[in-house]
């Protein structure tokens, strides 16, 4: 029988959809809290945050329209840091393309949410994903099973 201290605890490989990480960069309401919170979790080592590369893309263009160079990078470098960055190459894209799906931004981060084999997609919009392989969830359903 394994000890407590010598069993492997898995985290929560949680992949975050950029709209639930631009709610915590921007502080954009009334969904701030509930994101800081998922963040929070990442943050005390309960779980593992994921995203997609072409996020940070898409965050940086989103920030830098409302602040200073030097605080989007600085945003961005402590994201980069806290998150890990999941690659999005021809297969993933290829994949997304054959989906059919409406938005291909959607297709793929479900595609790279699954290639990482997240536990579960984290976002505010789960009526865009219903044909993700990976559980989708939004902030307040995830913090309700995680508490």
């Amino acid at each position: 029988m394994q000890s407590p201290s010598s069993r492997q605890i898995r985290l929560v490989k949680l992949f975050i959809d950029t709209n639930v990480v631009l709610d915590v960069l921007a502080q954009r309401q009334p969904w701030f809290d509930d994101s800081a919170h998922v963040f929070a979790h990442i943050e005390q080592g309960r779980a593992t945050g994921h995203i997609a590369a072409h996020t940070v893309t898409t965050l940086h263009y989103l920030l830098a329209r409302h602040l200073t160079p030097q605080k989007t990078a600085a945003a961005l470098i402590d994201l980069t840091a806290l998150l890990h960055i999941e690659p999005v190459d021809h297969s993933i894209l290829q994949q997304a393309l054959t989906l059919g799906w409406r938005n291909f931004e959607d297709a793929v981060q479900a595609v790279t949410a699954a290639q990482c084999q997240a536990d579960c997609l984290v976002t505010r919009n789960p009526r865009d994903f219903k044909q993700s392989l990976v559980p989708v969830m939004t902030p307040v359903e995830l913090l309700a099973l995680l508490a």
